[in-house]
């Protein structure tokens, strides 16, 4: 097995069985914040145009690059789907013009054109775009387990479906904190410091864990081109600095006692073999050293050439075509107003400071308006430009958008809160409804609702829409509005596919129910505290925390 690295985690693996295209970025990304390090200009898209397979772990635009694929990757390339819940992966890959899927199952061997594959994703609100995911490939000589930026937590199934000759992961930050935050210098430093400590530490259990042959750090950190935010680059090993690079990974491997690992940079080949490898540079040694040991010089002629894409890209942002104000409390009130779970959790004031205008997103009074001055919990200082692009391009998850752009100031009172930042990526009610049904999945919460003469539960079983507010029901069937589903609610039988059913009972008390057992009290989340982050349910006999991270 062959594996060329392309910068990031982007990876194309030849075998003799046919070949895997993973993750290739090549654009700037985030409102040309990141670019990829190091660089991979000189890489010829056309040695990567024809893959068997395509294999895109999740939605951030550093392993999933629409330009690039639309521009350069054959569609007759065969897609490897994660396991997600939601398909939004494969919806934005059939814009671009895929149209050959496989639909993995998590932790599950598949065999496609004599390779076998394994992915395992990762599905909570928490996790990536709304999933992570990693991928193992075994062409019958040789396993590689490619796990990028995801965090597997089923690790007993993963070291099962071993032994690994090669392990890919990440081992650096791709995040916004501390940075972005208004702390002084000797706190920033301080959590600068355990950020990178906690970072390195982690991959290096995740390297224990997996016990593969050779370890190889990738989707390490983007560099930042952009003057206002050349200085988050780690030129100089600063160990308050959360953004480390390869290089500081294998040494710190090696001061922990584990000389398995290896150097690959965008167009270095490992040459995968039982009992070996061959690592062949495309360069020489010294210039590959110089990368690492002249970061700085390295970065500012990267930066120089890179400049008058960066001024484009700046330049097209739109400015004073939007009304903010009302855009926002158009988009974002309805949504507020759904998310019963996610408003209790969050119980407070978000601001976003645009300097032209303050826009409130109050989760206790469940509204959008206008700033005047008034307490916040909350706050988020950013450009109107930036919001003004998340608006025109309705950029459904500004998480992984607008916020790893690192390109906005924040404060909050209090700490850390995972509802929060867990909203902004779910600006559709469709990826609301998910995360709303994930938590009350998580917090075994049974909740039911009457209509149309029967109690039937709340959640829809496809995909945990709310059905109080998301169904019709109609000569006894009732359908799912978010996605079309529909359920015969006598026989709680689902007419959309044949392995899900719906619990429902007639009130009056004739006929057994759809699925049988005894139902508890009906349950209410709007029916909530203000002052509390608890939820109680009707009754006033039951009361749920829903476990805020903090």
């Amino acid at each position: 097995m062959r594996i060329t690295t392309l910068g990031q985690a982007g990876l194309f693996v030849e075998a003799k069985q046919g070949s895997v295209l993973c993750d290739p970025w090549f654009n700037p990304a985030y409102y040309a914040s990141w670019f990829p390090f190091p660089s991979n200009e000189h890489l010829d898209p056309q040695t990567l145009a024809n893959p068997t397979f395509l294999y895109i772990s999740h939605l951030h635009y550093d392993h999933f690059d629409p330009q690039f694929l639309r521009e350069h990757v054959s569609k007759e390339a065969t897609v490897l789907l994660p396991a997600y819940p939601l398909d939004l992966l494969e919806r934005e890959l059939r814009k671009i013009g895929f149209t050959k899927f496989i639909k993995t199952k998590n932790y599950e061997w598949l065999e496609a054109g004599g390779l076998r594959f394994m992915t395992a994703a990762s599905v909570a609100p928490t996790d990536g775009p709304l999933g992570d995911s990693g991928l193992v490939i075994d062409d019958g000589e040789t396993r590689v387990y490619d796990q990028n930026d995801s965090r597997p937590v089923d690790l007993d199934t993963l070291i099962a479906a071993g032994p690994y000759d090669a392990h890919f992961l990440q081992y650096s930050g791709a995040i916004w904190y501390p940075m972005v935050y208004l702390y002084p210098p000797k706190m920033m430093e301080a959590l600068g410091r355990k950020k990178r400590e906690n970072e390195m530490a982690r991959a290096l259990r995740y390297v224990d864990e997996i016990g593969a042959t050779y370890v190889i750090p990738s989707s390490g950190p983007p560099c930042f081109l952009d003057d206002e935010l050349f200085h988050l680059n780690d030129f100089d090993r600063d160990p308050a600095n959360t953004f480390p690079d390869e290089a500081v990974f294998l040494e710190y491997m090696e001061a922990n006692g584990r000389n398995n690992g290896r150097l690959m940079i965008p167009g270095t080949a490992i040459e995968l073999a039982p009992g070996g490898c061959d690592i062949i540079h495309d360069r020489p040694e010294a210039e590959v050293a110089a990368i690492f040991t002249d970061k700085r010089a390295y970065l500012e002629a990267y930066k120089a050439r890179q400049q008058p894409r960066i001024d484009a890209i700046k330049a097209s942002w739109p400015r004073g075509q939007v009304d903010i104000l009302a855009s926002i409390k158009e988009w974002f009130e309805p949504l507020i107003q759904a998310a019963d779970i996610t408003s209790v959790g969050i119980n407070g004031r978000v601001l976003l400071d645009c300097d032209t205008v303050g826009v409130v997103l109050d989760f206790q009074r469940r509204e959008v308006y206008e700033w005047r001055g008034g307490e916040w919990e909350y706050r988020l200082h950013v450009k109107p430009e930036l919001i003004e692009s998340a608006i025109v391009r309705h950029q459904e998850d500004w998480i992984n958008d607008l916020f790893l752009s690192c390109r906005f100031e924040a404060e909050r009172k209090g700490a850390y809160n995972e509802y929060v930042y867990n909203f902004f990526k779910c600006l559709t009610l469709e990826r609301l409804q998910y995360a709303e049904g994930y938590y009350a999945e998580k917090a075994h919460e049974s909740q039911f609702f009457e209509a149309e003469g029967y109690r039937i539960q709340r959640r829809c079983p496809h995909l945990r829409a709310d059905l109080t507010r998301f169904s019709h029901i109609e000569d006894g069937v009732l359908t799912c509005t978010l996605h079309g589903w529909q359920f015969e609610l006598e026989s709680g039988t689902c007419l959309t596919s044949d392995d899900r059913k719906i619990f429902a009972q007639r009130l009056d008390g004739s006929g057994d129910a759809s699925q049988g057992g005894s139902l508890p009290a009906s349950a209410d989340l709007r029916a909530y505290r203000d002052d509390s982050r608890l939820i109680r349910d009707r009754c006033g006999h039951c009361w749920y925390n829903p476990k805020r991270k903090i």
